[in-house]
């Protein structure tokens, strides 16, 4: 897989994802992702991110705290 900006090459790893909800900031942690080597830009496939729209929204919905740290892997599953 190529990278869309430089090209580069696209390798697998966990990352975090981070979303400003306004009222609340939304961290979720190892994040299946594609990130560049060149130039580090990093993207999900459509279910990663079709689960992360899911995940920030339950959050934004329930969230009594400034902010939120989640795990992907038990909220995904």
């Amino acid at each position: 897989m190529t990278c869309f900006m430089c090209k580069g090459t696209m390798k697998e790893e966990a990352t975090n994802f981070t979303s400003d909800m306004g009222g609340c900031i939304v961290v979720v942690k190892s994040v299946p992702s594609h990130v560049c080597g060149q130039c580090g830009e990093t993207t999900y496939n459509d279910e990663v991110a079709r689960q992360l729209e899911q995940i920030v929204q339950r959050v934004k919905e329930t969230a009594i705290t400034e902010i939120a740290v989640i795990s992907y892997t038990k909220k995904a599953a």
